[in-house]
């Protein structure tokens, strides 16, 4: 302070040169010049000593406008501090404001907060400011350990000036090596406290010793409060969070099963509504595809995936197959058909009872279709023993039978006889399986639009020949379907294809007559459980044919070349024969034919091209001969 200054306060005035330095916020230091430059002008002593009083009046005033001021700060930044947790967004970020405004109000290097860990039992860091120690801020502490635990364990505030030196609390290589890396000596420790239970610790430290005040561990103290309030808060609003949404999610499951509750009720008057009306199985599929908002069909239970549909049955509920859903329809051990929930894997528990209970209302459908179908089966059977008798010969009243009942007997018709195989416990067990034979017969007939009957311990159909089918295809696929309808192996032999049975009934009973040895053959070949025709049994089917038909099998044999020797003029049957009468020897075959030996060969190799490459086999050789024989014998001017 200049000497022209000290001098413009008014003489006299000791605390006029404290006034003015109160007033410009001086330095401490510069409270000690009035008295100096007092002394150094030779003042009186009692001038000197008023200065000396005052000086030291100012320095108080001073030191509490300093006090004040600082407490102000802190009030500052606790009200700041607690304008954050009132609105808490993010805890983290209201933790770092809290240890950033405690290492600024005491002035020190470092502020960390730790805190407990209850799943591990230990302690770790969770926010630090102005630490450089990577191990520092990953530290975790066991409970106890190091100044903290001394606070965890008293639930007091601990502070010392030297910590290497202190030897109150337990010291550990893990902490005094994260202490010693981040270089601090003077460290203060409160407790963040949640009613009674410590949940960590709020830290302040210096690299140097220092003591810390009373209002420093206060004030401390106080961020420390605010710290746990914060956390205390962020648990409650995250318990609260955790409680909406579970409450939300019961919401919606509420919503949902109100939803699947009302869904099944409606498909519960859908399918009452459908049974009273006489509906049937595909109307069914057609309401529960609605209710349940997927692709539901009825299906065959030979068209049914076999594992999933066995297991539904077994089970009574339906099963998943892949994306789908399969629900058996059933009747006692009977197997009737599915319903297939398609392209819907996810599938609700209440709305699969849906789907179980449409299977249900199909299977009585399904049944009383059957009871009502069984006087129709009926009239079926009636219709084909009368063709198998030969009983009504006016083709007028056999057309309009066989229309009422949706057959066409003018169309081209396979006889079948078929036939249980498998060993049965008694006769009663033996005629049960014998009638679901026939019922299963009976349903095959009415959905192809033939006939069928019960007859000489089996079953006979009458199929109409589809287009592009066999007599073979026809016997195999009804083995096939019969023996998964009645879960028994069957056996079916087949008639070559009949036409005009009306003109001629007797027919019928001809190709019946053929079918059954075609089964015999079957057993005696040890083939039970499969289908063939007469066709399948090379030059054997003339001996079972009923009509010997010969010109078919010569035909199927060697068809094929004798057509192309009457179209093109060739003389490939002639080589034949001449191979064969030559033991298969092209060079006697050329010498009978008096040909080269290379048109031998050309000629054998376009044989090969129309028979097939096995037509050397001695199966086929045996069929090929015997067929050229049967076709010279039957060739006028051949013999």
């Amino acid at each position: 302070m200049s000497r022209d200054h000290l001098q413009s306060a008014p003489s006299g005035s000791a605390e006029a040169p404290y006034l003015d330095l109160l007033a410009r916020d001086a330095s401490a230091e510069a409270y000690e010049q009035p008295v100096l430059l007092a002394r150094a002008e030779g003042e009186p002593a009692g001038r000197i000593a008023a200065l000396e009083e005052a000086r030291l009046l100012a320095l108080r005033v001073r030191a509490e406008l300093e006090g004040r001021r600082r407490r102000e700060a802190e009030l500052s930044a606790l009200f700041e501090t607690a304008h954050d947790l009132a609105g808490l967004r993010d805890l983290d970020a209201v933790l770092q404001a809290i240890v950033q405004r405690a290492r600024s109000l005491l002035g020190t290097d470092v502020a960390y907060l730790s805190l407990n860990d209850p799943v591990r039992g230990d302690t770790y860091m969770r926010v630090t400011e102005g630490s450089v120690s990577a191990r520092f801020q990953q530290l975790r502490l066991g409970m106890g350990e190091g100044l903290g635990g001394l606070v965890a364990q008293t639930a007091r505030p601990y502070v010392t000036d030297d910590y290497f030196q202190d030897s109150r609390f337990q010291h550990t290589l893990t902490i005094d090596g994260g202490v010693r890396d981040e270089g601090l000596v003077a460290i203060l420790g409160v407790p963040l406290m949640l009613g009674p239970h410590v949940i960590g610790v709020l830290f302040a430290a210096d690299r140097r010793a220092r003591v810390f005040e009373r209002e420093q561990i206060a004030l401390l103290g106080s961020f420390a409060a605010l710290a746990a309030a914060a956390i205390d808060t962020a648990n409650l609003l995250t318990e609260t969070r955790a409680a909406l949404a579970g409450l939300e999610r019961a919401n919606e499951i509420i919503r949902d099963r109100s939803a699947v509750i009302e869904r099944a009720s409606d498909v519960h008057d859908r399918l009452a509504e459908l049974v009273l009306r006489g509906g049937g199985v595909h109307d069914v599929a057609a309401a529960v595809s609605q209710v349940l908002d997927g692709t539901v069909e009825f299906t065959e239970a030979q068209a049914a995936p076999a594992a999933a549909l066995e297991a539904s049955r077994a089970d009574g509920h339906a099963v998943r197959h892949g994306s789908d859903w399969i629900a058996a329809v059933a009747a006692g051990g009977e197997l009737l058909g599915a319903l297939v929930l398609r392209g819907h894997p996810g599938l609700d528990p209440v709305d699969q009872r849906t789907l179980e209970r449409a299977a249900m209302v199909t299977s009585l459908l399904l049944l009383a279709r059957r009871s009502a179908a069984e006087a129709e089966q009926r009239v079926r059977g009636e219709l084909l023993d009368d063709l198998l008798d030969a009983r009504d010969r006016d083709p007028r009243l056999l057309r309009e039978r066989a229309s009422r009942l949706h057959a066409d007997l003018d169309a081209t018709h396979v006889v079948l006889a078929a036939r249980l195989d498998g060993p049965a416990a008694d006769a009663d067990e033996e005629a049960a399986a014998r009638r679901r034979l026939w019922s299963a017969a009976s349903h095959l007939a009415a959905t192809r639009h033939g006939l069928a009957a019960a007859r000489d311990g089996g079953t006979v159909l009458l199929l109409p020949l589809g287009t592009g089918d066999t007599a073979t295809e026809v016997a195999r696929r009804a083995a096939r379907q019969l023996g998964t309808a009645v879960h028994q192996p069957v056996t079916v032999g087949a008639s070559a294809p009949v036409t005009a049975l009306t003109a001629h009934p007797e027919t019928v009973a001809t190709a019946y007559a053929e079918g059954r040895r075609c089964l015999d053959a079957l057993h005696l070949l040890g083939r039970a459980g499969d289908g063939a025709a007469a066709e399948d049994f090379g030059f054997l089917g003339l001996l079972l044919a009923g009509g010997r038909d010969i010109a078919g099998f010569v035909d199927r044999t060697i068809g094929a070349v004798v057509s192309y020797d009457r179209q093109r003029g060739t003389e490939l049957l002639r080589t034949l024969e001449a191979y064969f009468a030559g033991g298969m020897s092209p060079a006697r075959t050329k010498d009978a034919l008096h040909v080269h030996v290379n048109t031998v060969a050309q000629r054998l190799e376009r044989v090969g091209r129309l028979l097939g490459a096995d037509w050397q086999t001695p199966a086929r050789v045996l069929e090929i001969q015997l067929a050229l024989r049967l076709h010279r014998l039957a060739t006028p001017g051949r013999l």
